[in-house]
């Protein structure tokens, strides 16, 4: 169990305020953090990291990393944090990047072969994509085999396509090391394939936390209208059938026939309408920017 209780004041978009967490995490989960810019979740992971000070206790199993205004050196706490920016050092190859965190060559080819980046190993990061060098960052980040994961934005400069295939691999990485992973991010759809548990930061405080169905899912309200969006589940409950859209930056439940569902596939581009309050749901072909 990670234990979190830290206070820590802040100048915030609003002037003055106080990040006030209290916060306890299963070992092996994946948190997201999201919320309104400004709300103190960069610097959240900033303070698990060691990289600011706080007051406050942190536990992680069973090392204090925080207590009593003592607080153990980054480089103790055994954490891979993966930025915005990638960070990685240019005058190095993509394999001297992740050697450079530990010697493990075994693990530095397999974290390689998982992100299929194999074939890239030889090169500078400066030769590759935004896409491949977020991939090299995501590595390196393993390579110390980390109880906690932070990732502040990772995948945001990213097109679509390539957030998505970043997604899978950032799940993939978290299930076969079971490391503890805490993300920031303002994309429902991201946080929905990812996350087992949301935390909404708002003013440096904690004002809403659970599953994203139960954060995220917007279920009231009921007028005529046409969204386009995501699809990022299909539910077969009883006797229906429900698909889970990503709208903007909500997530809406439709009802849909067996038919629809059976001609719907994750991922597709759809249109939600209501037609006399009773919302419909059709495949919108991609169209190429």
């Amino acid at each position: 169990m990670i234990d979190i209780e830290i206070t820590k004041p802040l100048l915030g978009s609003e002037g003055a305020m106080e990040l006030s967490v209290s916060l306890a995490i299963e070992e092996g989960s994946f948190v997201a953090l999201t919320g309104a810019s400004g709300s103190g979740k960069t610097t959240l992971l900033r303070i698990l990291a060691g990289l600011e000070s706080a007051e406050g206790v942190i536990r992680v199993g069973h090392e204090r990393w925080l207590e009593k205004g003592r607080a153990i050196a980054p480089q103790q706490r055994r954490i891979g944090f993966v930025f915005q920016e990638y960070a990685l050092f240019s005058n190095m190859s993509v394999e001297e990047n992740l050697l450079y965190v530990a010697h493990d060559k075994a693990l530095a080819a397999h974290l390689l072969d998982i992100t299929e980046l194999s074939a890239l190993k030889a090169r500078r990061p400066n030769t590759l994509s935004g896409g491949q060098q977020q991939r090299v960052a995501l590595c390196r980040a393993m390579m110390n085999r980390p109880k906690l994961l932070l990732m502040d934005e990772p995948l945001s400069a990213l097109d679509i396509s390539m957030r998505q295939k970043l997604q899978q691999e950032i799940a993939l990485l978290h299930r076969e090391f079971n490391t503890t992973t805490i993300m920031v991010s303002h994309d429902p759809s991201e946080i929905y394939r990812l996350a087992s548990r949301v935390v909404v930061l708002e003013g440096g405080q904690i004002v809403r936390e659970g599953t994203p169905k139960e954060v995220l899912l917007q279920t009231s309200g009921s007028q005529k209208f046409a969204f386009e969006g995501e699809l990022l589940e299909i539910l077969n409950v009883d006797v229906i059938f429900i698909a889970v859209v990503a709208i903007g930056q909500q997530l809406v439940e439709v009802v849909i026939s067996e038919h629809e569902a059976q001609h719907l596939s994750i991922g597709d581009h759809v249109s939600v309408s209501t037609k006399a309050f009773a919302p419909m749901i059709s495949y919108v072909p991609a169209t190429i920017s």
